[in-house]
């Protein structure tokens, strides 16, 4: 039997092995299309490029890891079926369900690694990425100067520059517009020849300006005495330096701590803190509004009852009948109880809404502790859909394999979505979306697995095509007849 297990694990983590790094090439091309816009012309290096696929190829593991499970279990038991070494087993006295229980264990032993990695390496690896990232899209594209065309690049600067020699530094007819006072067009720099280097550091862009002339039309203030003029100031000069900073075209440090908070970002034990200290929070804001509400009932019952409240002053509350009162008097009585009552539904206004927004940001981080345990808890699942489904249909490769794969996914996707949905709402708890795709995977999970350990030919294609060919029999015995009846007649 050791012999037998440790083929079936054989044929199982190759597989497995396989088609994990398929699933993750896929989902990290899905990643890369939709942040191709911001990666394209910024002239990133390499390194950083390696850096982003090493990042975001760790956060899809996640995903990976139950895909691969599916397709690797459906692979195994279709190619053993197709070779009749199921058969060949059962002949021996090995049942299906022997043949399970080894991939079983090595299952749940893979949706172990899953959870470690989903609770230690993804948050560590989700806050890089989002710092990389973020450092991308500030990032501006890379520094391309074309000649006959104004290059904008540079903050309240346009340069344009007639002719570049094939040196790429040498550079002829420059023209530089400062827009540095937001008043248009009005300092003009030109330079018949020049030279433009980046210094060392990859700081500044430098250009060494020859033979030019320099024009200046910024107008007077009138605050300023000067009646809104506009004076003309030119000068020439046989050499001027210009530098130009180039910090935005470079990668920035982003402080850790702005994504950390997040909860994708958190393991198992951060995530029980945390929600933790917004139930407290949500009680303290609960008890407080409930406070602030029997207080001032309380007052209202106490001093407004009955309309029997006189106000001598604002500050002095004494018993007596409101139509006794003079009119200015009923007034302020009047105006005190409507700002109150004002006040009053502010205060629980604003407390509602904090609650709700607490409620809601508390929703976030349940949802992300119970993912953490659904995904894993997918590797199972998929597991004991994949290897009786393989079984029954005995069909190997990776082309129908591959199929059912895509549905079951798309199934459990579609579900885990609906599930976080459900989640997000106040109609049911939190654990229920989460866990909404495993309650429904799980029966499918217990029929396949009795069908495929019981021998039954419900789900046997073989049973379907036998029943398809019985039809198509009666039908040409039922036209055969028909027709035999019209001659005879």
């Amino acid at each position: 039997m050791k012999i037998i297990n440790r083929y079936l694990c054989k044929n199982f983590l190759g597989p497995f092995v396989l088609t994990f790094f398929v699933a993750l090439f896929v989902l990290l091309m899905q990643f890369l299309w939709k942040w191709v816009d911001e990666l394209v012309g910024k002239g990133l290096e390499i390194s950083v490029l390696l850096k982003l696929l090493f990042y975001a190829s760790i956060t899809l593991t996640s995903m990976a890891f139950p895909l691969a499970v599916l397709l690797a279990s459906l692979m195994t038991f279709g190619n053993m079926g197709e070779r009749y070494e199921i058969v060949a087993l059962k002949s021996a006295g090995v049942s299906v369900r022997q043949m399970m229980m080894p991939l079983a264990f090595l299952s749940l032993l893979i949706a172990g690694v899953a959870f470690q990695f989903s609770n230690s390496v993804i948050p560590k690896a989700t806050v890089k990425l989002r710092m990389l990232l973020f450092d991308i899209q500030e990032q501006k594209p890379a520094l391309n100067i074309e000649e006959g065309v104004f290059y904008n690049g540079f903050d309240n600067y346009s340069i344009r520059i007639g002719k570049k020699m094939p040196d790429g530094e040498t550079i002829k007819d420059v023209l530089i517009y400062d827009h540095s006072r937001h008043m248009g067009n009005t300092s003009v720099t030109y330079a018949e020849s020049g030279t433009m280097r980046v210094t060392p550091d990859k700081h500044y862009l430098v250009f060494t300006l020859n033979n030019g002339s320099f024009w200046d039309e910024t107008p007077f203030n009138k605050s300023s005495g000067g009646g809104g003029r506009c004076p003309l100031t030119r000068a020439t000069f046989d050499k001027q330096y210009k530098r130009f900073d180039m910090s935005s075209f470079s990668m920035g440090n982003v402080d850790a701590s702005l994504y950390e908070a997040n909860s994708t970002a958190m393991s198992i034990d951060q995530l029980n803190h945390k929600i933790d200290t917004l139930k407290i929070e949500i009680e303290d804001l609960a008890h407080g509004a409930l406070d602030v509400f029997f207080g001032n009932l309380f007052y209202f019952n106490t001093y407004v009852r009955n309309d029997s409240v006189r106000f001598d002053t604002l500050s002095t509350v004494q018993r007596c009948d409101l139509n006794d009162l003079p009119e200015d008097k009923i007034s302020k009585i009047l105006s005190y109880a409507d700002n109150a009552s004002k006040s009053f539904i502010y205060s629980v206004r604003f407390s509602y809404q904090d609650i709700d927004f607490r409620t809601h940001y508390l929703w976030s981080f349940q949802i992300e502790f119970f993912r953490k345990f659904t995904m894993s808890l997918a590797c199972v699942l998929f597991f004991f859909i994949g290897a009786p489904l393989g079984s029954i249909i005995r069909k190997g490769g990776i082309g129908i394999p591959l199929v059912i794969t895509v549905v079951f996914f798309t199934l459990y996707f579609a579900l885990s979505i609906t599930g976080e949905k459900i989640a997000k709402s106040s109609i049911w708890p939190v654990w229920f979306g989460m866990g909404l795709s495993s309650f429904i995977l799980l029966p499918i999970c217990v029929i396949l697995t009795y069908y495929a350990t019981t021998d039954s030919a419900v789900l046997s294609p073989e049973t379907y095509t036998r029943f398809v060919e019985k039809v198509k029999k009666f039908k040409l015995f039922a036209r055969k007849r028909h027709e035999d009846s019209s001659t005879l007649s």
